[in-house]
């Protein structure tokens, strides 16, 4: 067996299937609007360059975008469950199926990197007298990506799982240590430091026990991972979902605990219990805190509104997510729920939810309400505008998806 051909042709099979709904993404407006956003993006960032105010933390900003895309890594396998038993004979040769997947990860991994660092590096030359070269930077990111790479794949293999979570945050440690050792002090004392403590991390991961090949546990990351493909797609077009991970969250427990316990808001109370355990509600919650951080720092000029709406725009698309998450469940079809109630609590949910993150992220420009009342006023009056268009955007939906029911 071609362990090489299969894994190739497993990923042909897989973008095969999301290829077509590229297409209808397109149709949506997205190209316009990522168009849109660009532009004013490069406005904006342009006249920064020009004018960078004084005690411009550069440094933090290069550690706040540099760290996440360095010590971010994932492997696509496109592992099946039946591999656990037709793949078993060939898992003493599986690294020539996996080498293929981690090399091609990280290659566009690393690419994107080096994308940002050149959008960034203007930036950082100019408001840092004692800034590093550029070809050392993009060597050092280059190398601390490759030991990320390889410790999160050998965390996946470990076969306790108290070991793989201490692991995973001693590799972000390492990274962060690195690149702001790189950022702060001399190139020759940081390059001492960045090599032992790289050395010393690639030699303790050789101390935790491993599978030869952790099959369950791959099989879960790439259903996880395709199924976030599949929740991107669905925010523009119907695309067959995949699994979603579960997260226990206990501290959200006593969530819905406040709706009526009746057969029109039953399906709601599904909804919140569904929300505070998914993906959605993480992404969300990391979406308001960078678009909160990035509105206060940009408070007193016209980016923090541009910031605040695009923020609570990719808000609102996650939350369009959730009318997936139960669209084809087959208990939805045996309990009786009042006709129409799915819809109604959908909207309602998801309106009050956007509404309550437009709220949050607009608190940070109070700050500036002395100062520039019409541009705050202006900017939460937006904001509010958004979360309407939202509203009335999933109520036409749903509407055209009934009637397409009937035909």
């Amino acid at each position: 067996m071609n362990l090489r051909e299969l894994y190739a042709k497993r990923r042909s099979q897989f973008w095969g299937e999301v290829l077509p709904y590229l297409g209808y993404v397109i149709q949506s407006g997205v190209a316009v609007v990522f168009l849109f956003v660009l532009i004013a993006f490069s406005a904006w960032y342009t006249s920064l360059v020009q004018n960078i105010p004084p005690e411009f933390p550069t440094r933090w900003i290069m550690l706040a975008v540099l760290f996440p895309l360095t010590v971010n890594s994932s492997v696509r396998t496109y592992l099946q469950h039946a591999d656990t038993v037709f793949l078993l004979p060939q898992e003493s040769r599986m690294n020539q199926y996996f080498s293929k997947g981690w090399v091609g990860g990280s290659i566009y991994k690393i690419a994107g990197m080096i994308l940002v660092v050149l959008t960034l590096w203007p930036l950082y030359i100019r408001s840092d007298l004692f800034h590093k070269p550029l070809m050392a930077t993009i060597l050092v990111l280059i190398g601390l990506k490759l030991l990320s790479s390889y410790g999160s794949w050998k965390e996946l293999s470990m076969t306790s799982r108290g070991s793989a979570a201490a692991y995973r945050a001693l590799r972000w440690a390492v990274i962060g240590l690195t690149i702001a050792s790189w950022l702060w002090y001399p190139s020759l004392r940081s390059l001492i430091f960045i090599i032992l403590i790289g050395a010393a991390y690639f030699a303790s991961l050789t101390i935790p026990a491993k599978h030869s090949v952790a099959w369950e546990r791959l099989i879960q990351v790439e259903k996880r991972q395709a199924g976030r493909v599949m929740m991107v797609l669905s925010w523009f077009v119907n695309v067959p979902q995949r699994e979603q991970r579960v997260y226990a969250r206990k501290w959200l427990s006593r969530s819905g605990r406040g709706i009526p316990w009746r057969k029109d808001t039953a399906y709601r109370y599904l909804l919140v219990k569904s929300l505070v355990r998914s993906d959605i509600f993480g992404i969300l919650i990391r979406v308001g805190v960078l678009g909160a951080l990035l509105v206060w720092w940009t408070r007193d000029s016209f980016a923090s509104s541009a910031v605040y709406l695009v923020s609570l725009m990719i808000a609102g698309l996650q939350l369009s997510s959730l009318r997936k998450l139960h669209h084809e469940s087959f208990w939805l079809h045996v309990y009786p729920l009042p006709e129409g109630t799915r819809r109604v609590n959908e909207v309602k949910l998801v309106f009050q939810v956007q509404l309550l993150w437009a709220v949050l992220m607009w608190l940070p420009l109070l700050a500036s309400l002395t100062i520039t009342p019409g541009l705050v006023l202006g900017t939460g009056v937006c904001g509010v505008m958004v979360v309407i268009l939202f509203r009335f955007a999933a109520m036409r939906r749903g509407r055209k998806e009934d009637e397409d029911d009937d035909l």
